[in-house]
């Protein structure tokens, strides 16, 4: 992930040093976030809706947890994240989401339990949030198929799912089969994000496999 460079009024690097001197600051600046440097998304002209890219404010919050990674030892960084997620509304939860992938490991149990409770929601931009970067890295084969079929379901692009290509297989191609087969029955279009998973059948049987495969 791209990191927000401070804007020109000097908020962020300023958010930074007092989360620096006063780590439990961070509450108070990922409130304030999306009014200091915006929340437009990352790129208006491919992205108009932040669901591949993110936000100008999903970055600077993951800015302000990195920050926080450097000052905190893992047990209280574990504690304040869930903290911010728990606590916070959907753009702060987002924020949380898209920098799970920038935390050190010992956050990675609390970040799997993040991205599952984002995937139970119905916001478009949490779901898509919660299937980047961290979750191609962690979630098993089982959960990771799950996301993918989510992004499906609540008509999130599945350009936003990281390692999309590589970690698909069939049994995901399968599930994705019997949806199509679900859609047509009931009358409804085959979604063009459905269709290109759907061309990847040939692309599948080309790719080598890892031994062992992911599970």
């Amino acid at each position: 992930m791209a990191i927000l460079h401070a804007p020109e009024n000097g908020w962020l690097a300023g958010a930074e040093r007092r989360i620096r001197q006063r780590p439990t600051a961070v509450h108070e600046e990922f409130s304030l976030v999306g009014r200091a440097v915006g929340r437009g998304p990352v790129r208006p002209e491919a992205d108009p809706q932040g669901l591949v890219f993110g936000t100008v404010d999903d970055r600077a919050r993951a800015r302000l947890l990195t920050v926080l990674a450097e000052v905190l030892p893992p047990g209280l960084l574990e504690d304040e994240v869930e903290r911010l997620y728990r606590r916070g509304d959907d753009a702060e939860q987002r924020g949380v989401l898209r920098a799970l992938a920038l935390l050190p490991a010992s956050c990675t149990r609390l970040g799997l339990e993040l991205v599952a409770d984002g995937l139970r929601s119905r916001d478009p931009l949490l779901i898509a949030a919660a299937m980047g970067p961290f979750a191609a890295l962690h979630l098993d084969q089982v959960r990771w198929r799950h996301g993918v079929m989510t992004c499906l379901l609540a008509g999130v692009t599945l350009s936003a799912v990281a390692e999309l290509v590589p970690r698909t297989d069939s049994e995901l191609l399968r599930m994705a089969h019997e949806l199509a087969q679900q859609q047509r029955a009931a009358g409804r279009d085959i979604g063009p994000d459905l269709r290109a998973l759907l061309g990847m059948t040939v692309l599948l049987a080309l790719m080598p496999r890892p031994r062992g495969g992911l599970r």
